[in-house]
């Protein structure tokens, strides 16, 4: 039997753990994994973090995911969880452009006919058709400003960028972060060329009637009737006895075959070490056993984001909320990063009769708004927000809640980082590194990274 510790009881952390224990690989004859998590909290999750209070559900980080990857699918039949897909006005997205919200299109004539870009804007990305490869990485902004323009970097892209990574596109990588985009200039030159490769692909293989055909990931909004932390309490449940609460790490080293774990409580041993904490916390913990992958993981920079939920009375905002929420363009010059409206696409986020609304604060460009006082952000979100959505009043409910190490910023040069990593453990065999930080921050990445895991520990170990 292979004694197996994982640091960490984020989503990555649990889903190994499961994935390990669960594995359809594992035959009766074989021998089993006495698996240990250990987490510093005092309780599990990490970034999925639900909040019932005053009659609202509130998310302090992800609220779901996108049902396009069906491993997330298969994890919550195995746990028996229903996954509760967001409704219609998930579909309609608002960009805060011009001093007002601007419906995204959801079709190019919607595009032609919309006021997000100008004409010459919009002109500029035809020519994205004869613009010119890129190196093999570059970062966000010069790769949409060589092939659709900086008109659309600053008023789609930018926005985009801090929806997802509360990120700064003249300093995310293209390749970690959107790297699907970048293979398809790549492999066929551009994205209208790509674009038409693939329509003429689904058309040769007799496409059904209606289904569209985009160059982008596809998927709908899902989560759960109690919130995204359905996800990790049930997997939590599954668990029981293996998991360890505040209980940290705070260093190893290699004891023969064995690894030596030195946490707050005792000393342990393992055959397996998973680290599935965050690049700065594993860093710490690998900083006398490996100092080029400890540097290495310190050098992945985690802005700070604040997350501030208001609670209203429905006629206390004059706006109908008729979708997913808005972003802000950065030169806008506004306070907020953009706005979810939660209980207009998911049940269960308010009473009858009320409204959510979610604002991140903060992200790459602008940390310090994150780091105001409670009155100063609560104030700084009624004032943004009060124009835009029409506000009457005060809110009925408040809640802030800060990240002061929210998502991991995949950088320019994130891939070296990554290729040094995976030859420095090269020389630790049972060592294994997991999480958001390496090559996807959704919930989706870290549950199919996390199988892949599983499955590569079972064929190493078996």
């Amino acid at each position: 039997m292979k004694r197996v510790v994982i640091v960490g009881g984020g989503i990555s952390g649990l889903t190994v753990a499961y994935s390990l224990l669960n594995s359809h690989k594992l035959q009766v004859t074989d021998s089993r994994f006495d698996i240990t998590v250990f987490e510093s909290d005092n309780r599990t999750g990490g970034k999925i973090w639900t909040e019932k209070t005053d009659g609202f559900l509130c998310e302090k980080g992800a609220n779901g995911f996108l049902d396009n990857k069906p491993q997330t699918l298969k994890l919550c039949n195995s746990l028996g969880i229903d996954p509760l897909r967001s409704n219609e006005n998930s579909k309609k997205r608002y960009i805060f452009v011009n001093g007002q919200l601007n419906a995204l299109p959801e079709s190019p004539p919607a595009f032609i006919k919309s006021d997000l870009l100008s004409w010459r804007g919009k002109l500029r990305i035809l020519f994205e058709y004869n613009a010119p490869k890129g190196p093999e990485d570059e970062t966000v902004a010069d790769f949409i400003i060589r092939r659709l323009g900086r008109e659309a970097l600053d008023k789609l892209i930018d926005p985009m960028a801090s929806g997802i990574y509360a990120g700064d596109p003249y300093k995310m990588s293209m390749k970690s972060c959107f790297s699907k985009i970048k293979d398809l200039e790549q492999e066929h030159g551009g994205l209208i060329k790509a674009l038409l490769k693939i329509r003429k692909e689904k058309k040769h293989l007799q496409k059904a009637p209606g289904e569209k055909v985009s160059v982008a990931p596809g998927g709908t909004l899902t989560s759960f009737f109690n919130g995204a932390q359905t996800i990790t309490d049930t997997l939590t449940a599954q668990l029981g006895n293996s998991i360890h609460l505040g209980v940290s790490v705070h260093g190893i080293e290699k004891n023969g075959d064995m690894y030596r774990l030195y946490t707050s409580k005792d000393t342990v041993e393992a055959d397996i070490v998973i680290l599935a904490s965050p690049a700065y916390a594993t860093a710490n913990i690998l900083k006398d056993f490996d100092s080029d992958i400890s540097k290495t993981l310190s050098d992945i920079p985690y802005p700070h984001v604040s997350v501030v939920c208001f609670g209203y009375k429905k006629e206390k905002v004059g706006h109908p909320l008729n979708g997913f929420g808005f972003l802000v363009p950065y030169i806008e010059g506004r306070k907020i990063l953009g706005t979810l409206w939660d209980s207009s696409i998911f049940p269960n986020r308010a009473a009858e009769g009320y409204t959510l609304l979610r604002t991140m604060v903060g992200g790459a460009k602008a940390p310090e708004m994150a780091t105001l006082s409670d009155e100063k952000i609560i104030t700084l979100v009624f004032d943004e927000l009060k124009p835009i959505l029409d506000l009457k009043k005060d809110p009925d409910m408040v809640r802030i809640y800060r990240w002061e190490k929210a998502i991991p910023q995949y950088v320019l040069g994130h891939s070296r980082k990554l290729q040094l990593i995976e030859e420095r453990l090269k020389n630790y065999p049972g060592l294994y590194l997991t999480g958001n930080a390496y090559k996807g921050i959704g919930m989706n990445d870290c549950i199919e990274h996390g199988y892949r895991l599983a499955d590569e520990i079972i064929s190493n170990f078996k």
